[in-house]
Parts: C-alpha cells; structure tokens; sequence
C-alpha cells in the first residue's frame, strides 16, 4: 500500500468518525459551517495550491446558479464544468504542474455535484411554473452561501457517493437522522470494507498488475495462464475501489445522510420516490419516531450484485450507482435521440474518469458487449423460472465474469501499449469471441423465430409452461 493508499484511508476513517460529532451540533448553522469546514480541511491536506481549481468551478458554478438564468444554468454549468475538468488533466500542457491523484477524485466528485445542482436548480424552475403541485420543489432554491456550504461539504467529497442537494439540505434541516441509530447501521456496513481490503492486498501481492506486462508472462505462460490471469486481475481491481466505496457510505452513514423511512421507498441517489409521503410525516414527529428507516439513498455498491448477478447488464447496476444514477437522470434521459442514448452516456463517463485512452476502451466497449448478451438472455435465460432458473443464472455468470475481466484490462492498464500488449497476449480473445457470438445469436434467433411462428411447433412453449411448473 503506497502513501497516496494510506493517506486516502486515513481521511476516509477521520470523515466517519467525525460523523458522531457532527450529528451532536443542533443548529443547522452551525453543522453546515462545520461540515464545510472538515471539506475544507479534507480538499486542503492532500491538494495544496491546487485547491484553487475545486475553488474555480465552484465560484463560477455558483454565478451560474445563482445569479443566472435557472432555465439554462444547467447547461452553462455542464459546458464549463467539464471543460475545465479536461483543463484540470492537461495543466501540464499550459505551464502548470499536474494536480495529486487526490485532487482529481476531489475534482470528479465536484463536477457531479455542481452540474447536477444546477439540473436541480432548472428541474425546480422547470416545475413551478408547469405544476399546481409545487410544494415538493420549493427545497431546491440555494442562494450562495448554500452552494458553498454543498460543494465544501466533506461527505462523499473523495469517494463519493454523490447524493443530491435535497438530500443535503435534509441532513441540515431535517430530523430523520436523529431516529435513526446511525453507529449501528455503519458497523453492519462497515464490515464489508476490511474484507475487501484485506482481499486486495493478497491478491496484488500474489497476481501483480505489471506482471501482465512482463516478458515472462507473454512469451513464456502459456495461453490458459494468460487468460485466467485477468480473473484475479479484476478482482484486486473491484475490491481496491469497494475499500474506498464502503468506507466513504459508512461517512455518510454516521453522519445521518441519507437517512429515509423505509416507507418513503428510498433508491439510490434519488433519495424518496414519495415525497409527498416525507412531507406528510414531517407533520407528525410522533410517527416519524415510530417508522422504520434505512440509507439505501447513499448505498453506492451492491456487493452480492456485484459478484454473483448473473449478467453484465445487472452487474453493472450494482457498481458505482450514484453516479450511475447522476448519469441516467442528467445525461441518459436528457438525450432526446434514444439511438445515442447509451454511447453519449457511456462517453460522458469515459470523459469524466479521465482523459486516458484505458477508459474509453473498458467503457466504450459495453455498448458492444451488451447487445450479444442480450440475445442469449432472451433466448435462453428470461423464458425459465425456478430451479432452472438458477442453473442458468450460474452458466451465464461464467462468461459475465470473463466478459468484466476482460473489459476492465484497459481500466487497469490505461495507456494504449500497455492495453495493445495486455490484450494481445491473449489474442484479443474477448473482442474475437464477442464478434463469433454475436454471428451464431443471429443465426439462433432466425431460427428461433422460425420455429414460433411454425403452427405445429409447440416445443418452445411446452417449455415454458414446464418450467413454470416447477
């Protein structure tokens, strides 16, 4: 583990245990100037001088959506934020020194959270002036010193989750947290970080990264070596990130972000679907004791999802979901042309990971996956249920784990020699058996086809009616 690893836990451990303290400050006031200043003090310790970059954007972004016309500040933030986040990975080019590692996940995290501010800002406009029904909106009007205080606001300032400002201002304003014994859930989340961590660490030591680099393992390992290789490979990979990713929702956690009756049907990144059923029982404090509550607003990973969900496109659901959210109702949705939908969203990603080549091959690659998998879904998963159901779900996780592996090698490598040498070693297997699968699904589905519409061909939904059975 290097200086940048320990330092990056260090802060992480610091933000949950400072949780306890903040949730001890009654005035809203107070726990905002509090939280903002950890932030401060979170952004300073690993940037330095480079802390004027993350000061930049939100100085600007607050003009925008303060200052600025609501029903465009959404664009004019998006325009400028991710054009100086292309402007923070090339300073290099303008005489400028590049900026710590930690600076960058400052920066990533700070872009979601002021563009997506002024999504909420603009949605907000947007409402009140078509809905009779705008009692739900009125929560999402900051004036500066709320952008300020969101932006400086240490909670998922390195690793995330990204969470929006309603749910930040209910954290300050609200008392959901204060029913809540937010200790008890961060222990039982908790535990899931010194597992993945202690797994990382073994791993890496025994399957190194830059030994799928090595003249020994690409002219002397034979080709199954080569290829079992990436399995371990992605696991140090995903299990270094989850370390970060359960760590910083246990901040949240302790510090009551997040923090929803259960009744309210909280989801990731969204926060309640019904809110008018919040409002309603921010009328009865009596009740609101009584109510069952959870942090699913701030669960950033699903970890059972994401080792055992039988397809890339579930498994894909249970990775990063805030941002995956973020991404969804500020890009995916936004794309009035649904043929471009999933490329614009899966560039948007690329670019905001950053400007190395590595991620627009790992990301750029899905699009191209999916379709294949969605075949052999259709044809042989969806139409059972019950136990052969489950028999099926474990034969299609076998290739959804080499299909991850194989796409996460660009993620891991980056530069384009390094990937061209990596993938080459296993004769770009992944891309050759995609392209061979995606030919023979065609052909199935013809057949497949044909075969239904036959009147005297009732194999398919005898089938279904068996499986259903069972």
């Amino acid at each position: 583990m290097n200086s940048d690893d320990i330092i990056y836990i260090v802060l992480l451990l610091f933000a949950i245990g400072f949780g306890h303290i903040l949730r001890q400050i009654e005035d809203p006031l107070q726990r905002k100037w509090a939280a903002s200043a950890v932030g401060f003090m979170i952004m300073l310790i690993p940037s330095g001088l480079h802390i004027v970059h993350p000061i930049i954007c939100i100085v600007v972004n607050a003009a925008f959506i303060v200052y600025g016309d609501k029903m465009k500040c959404h664009l004019y933030s998006f325009a400028f934020t991710f054009i100086y986040l292309a402007f923070f990975r090339t300073t290099v080019y303008f005489g400028i020194s590049y900026p710590p590692g930690h600076t960058n996940l400052i920066q990533m995290m700070l872009t979601l959270k002021l563009v997506g501010l002024a999504f909420e800002v603009h949605d907000t406009q947007k409402a009140m002036k078509s809905s009779k029904d705008k009692h739900e909106f009125l929560r999402v009007q900051p004036d500066l010193a709320d952008v300020f205080h969101y932006s400086f606001c240490y909670i998922g300032v390195l690793a995330g989750p990204f969470y929006r400002y309603r749910t930040y201002y209910d954290l300050m304003h609200g008392s959901y947290w204060k029913n809540v014994n937010c200790t008890q859930h961060m222990l039982k989340r908790v535990i899931i970080a010194p597992m993945a961590a202690f797994t990382f660490y073994v791993l890496s030591q025994m399957y190194p990264w830059d030994y799928g680099l090595s003249d020994e393992f690409v002219y002397e390992r034979s080709l199954v070596y080569r290829i079992l290789y990436m399995l371990p490979s992605f696991v140090t990979f995903r299990m270094r990130i989850m370390t970060g990713m359960i760590l910083s929702e246990c901040a949240c956690i302790m510090a009551g972000l997040g923090a929803y009756p259960v009744s309210t049907r909280p989801r990731t990144g969204t926060g309640p679907q019904d809110y008018t059923k919040l409002l309603e029982l921010d009328e009865h404090p009596q009740q609101l004791k009584k109510e069952e509550y959870n942090f699913a607003t701030v669960y950033n990973v699903e970890p059972w999802g994401v080792e055992f969900s039988p397809t890339v496109r579930e498994g894909m659901h249970c990775w990063n979901t805030t941002v995956q959210y973020w991404l969804a109702i500020n890009v995916y949705k936004r794309v009035t042309n649904k043929s471009f939908r999933t490329a614009a969203t899966m560039f948007i990603s690329s670019y905001w990971h950053g400007v190395y080549i590595g991620y627009y091959l790992c990301l750029g690659s899905v699009p191209f996956y999916l379709p294949v998998e969605d075949i052999y879904d259709k044809l042989y998963r969806q139409p059972y249920t019950g136990a052969k159901r489950k028999i099926i779900n474990w034969i299609f996780w076998i290739p959804r784990v080499f299909a991850f592996s194989y796409m996460s090698l660009p993620f891991i490598y980056l530069y384009p020699d390094k990937i061209i040498r990596n993938w080459g070693a296993i004769y770009f297997m992944g891309h050759v058996v995609s392209i061979l699968a995606y030919i023979i699904g065609i052909g199935l589905r013809k057949i497949y086809r044909k075969s239904s519409s036959d009147p005297h061909h009732k194999d398919s939904n005898r089938e279904k009616v068996h499986s259903k059975a069972e």
